[in-house]
């Protein structure tokens, strides 16, 4: 895919180490009794090809990576309103589905999986959608729920269908607001006190009432988490458009990312890219909706998100 670059600064409250910057040097002292210090490693990020690795996957994967499948919320219903702290999730999947079905293998802890998503926190992985799957200790307020299908490597389904959106209310819940969010089996979803969670990320306190889901949306998917060995070499940054087309599609909207603060580069047609060049250490990824000229379209706060993650070499 061609992804083109523009001279437009990246718009945040946050400020990041470039990762352009040069190396930083000590000086020794006129006695030559100090070394220098070695200097930190430079991050040159390109973008490059799909890792032969997902290539061999998909070969042996069959139809499944040409498949359409869709998704249906059942519970929540949008717009109900919930008179407890655990909110049920239920989720109906349908369309041309050539073989794909949720599923993690026990041996690679690997699988098909939907990507549920409260408000605009990170991610949670949905297996075995025929399982109960429940949102424990949500506060009270209006909140969004977003899911869509994805491939044992967290690459999303971009079909027509894939991609549910509903809002829906606690109301005397009852939740505790010093303990965070989770699933049922007592995974992270958010935390309303910001703690460090085991993704190495803050968590922000998780409510929304104000995404429209008749204006423009980008729902960010990866990056997450830790990456390693041979994970850490190409990362992906995909992501999912609800009423947007790109300009390489169309459109005229595009996807800006930076990391770390650094250079903004901009995606102008919709599918993953794969960065390589990291460096160890934590880095923060940001995806941005813009217009076709640069300007940042807002819905609710969500079109701009940031997410660190941990590289590990």
């Amino acid at each position: 895919m061609k992804v083109y670059r523009l001279g437009v600064a990246v718009l945040s409250v946050s400020v990041f180490a470039a990762c352009g910057e040069p190396p930083r040097t000590n000086v020794a002292n006129s006695s030559n009794t100090t070394p220098a210090t070695t200097s930190p490693a430079v991050q040159n990020l390109s973008v490059t090809e799909r890792p032969q690795k997902i290539k061999d996957q998909m070969a042996s994967r069959g139809q499944q990576d040409e498949a359409a499948p869709t998704l249906q919320i059942v519970e929540p219903r949008a717009d109900s309103t919930v008179s407890s702290s655990t909110v049920k999730v239920s989720l109906k999947i349908a369309g041309d589905l050539k073989g794909y079905m949720p599923h993690m293998d026990e041996a690679t802890k690997m699988g098909n999986h939907i990507h549920v998503i409260l408000d605009n926190q990170p991610y949670e992985a949905y297996y075995e959608i025929g399982q109960p799957f429940e949102l424990r200790n949500v506060s009270d307020g209006e909140h969004t729920l977003r899911v869509f299908p994805s491939r044992p490597w967290h690459e999303s389904y971009k079909n027509d269908g894939a991609f549910q959106m509903v809002k829906f209310t606690v109301k005397n819940g009852g939740g505790d607001a010093s303990k965070p969010t989770t699933t049922g089996n007592g995974n992270t979803m958010a935390n309303a006190n910001a703690a460090k969670t085991p993704e190495g990320k803050a968590m922000q306190t998780s409510t929304a009432g104000v995404v429209d889901a008749k204006k423009p949306l980008l729902t960010f998917s990866r990056p997450k988490g830790e990456y390693k060995d041979a994970d850490a070499e190409s990362i992906m940054i995909d992501f999912w458009l609800w009423n947007v087309k790109l300009t390489g599609d169309g459109g005229e909207y595009r996807v800006r990312y930076s990391v770390d603060g650094g250079e903004a580069k901009l995606v102008d047609k919709w599918a993953p890219i794969w960065l390589t060049g990291w460096t160890a250490g934590k880095h923060n990824v940001k995806v941005d909706l813009v217009d076709k000229v640069g300007n940042g379209v807002d819905n609710g706060g969500y079109n701009s998100t940031t997410r660190e993650i941990i590289v590990i070499k």
